[in-house]
This record gives C-alpha cells, structure tokens and sequence, in this order.
C-alpha cells in the first residue's frame, strides 16, 4: 500500500438549502476538489510511484461555516474558506513547498 508524503481531503458534503450550517458543496468544493487533483498531477507531484500526494474528496470535515474545508495531512493543517483562485498557492506553497498558506489556515497552533 502506498504512503503518501501528503494526503488532502476536501469537504464535498452536501447538506439541504437552507441548513444553517451551510456546506462545502455549495460554497464549490467540488471545483476546487478537481482543481486540486489537476495543479498536482500538472506539477507532478503524484510521482510514477503515485505516492507524492493524493487529493481526495471527504465527506463532513465538521467545520462547515467555514468552508470550503481542507485538511492536509500528515501535518493536520486545516485551510477554510478556500476558493479556485487559492488552489495554485496551496498546492506551489504547501503540498510543493512544505509551507502551509498561514492567511486560509483555520485551528492554528
């Protein structure tokens, strides 16, 4: 079984309109979800191994009023209120890079 040097998980949970904790899904975490798989295999960081980084989509991270919700691990860094236009920085900053993008960082240390 591969061990990945990093493992993101995107909220893709939908919840009904109107629930008054929101959800990703809504907020285009699905989008964002893709757009993550595709900035990492385009900077290949999925390796001929595939064992670099894998991005996958995750049901409730429980943090839902501030979605879009990302967790990375192994570090447990947690990014909320992400968007399309901060993928490029996540994936070049963090999952190439090693450092976290501290202004959509959510639970800081």
């Amino acid at each position: 079984m591969p061990t990945f040097e990093r493992h993101v998980f995107v909220c893709t949970n939908r919840r009904p309109d109107g629930n008054p904790k929101g959800c990703c899904a809504s907020k285009g975490s699905a989008e964002i979800a893709e757009a993550l798989k595709v900035a990492v295999h385009a900077r290949g960081l999925r390796g001929p191994d595939r064992t670099r980084v894998r991005v996958n989509t995750a049901g409730c991270l429980d943090h839902c009023a501030e979605g879009p919700t990302i967790v990375v691990y192994p570090e447990a860094v947690w990014y909320g209120g992400v968007r399309l236009e901060d993928v490029e920085e996540i994936v070049s900053s963090h999952l190439a890079g090693g450092v976290p993008v501290e202004r959509l960082r959510i639970n800081r240390p």
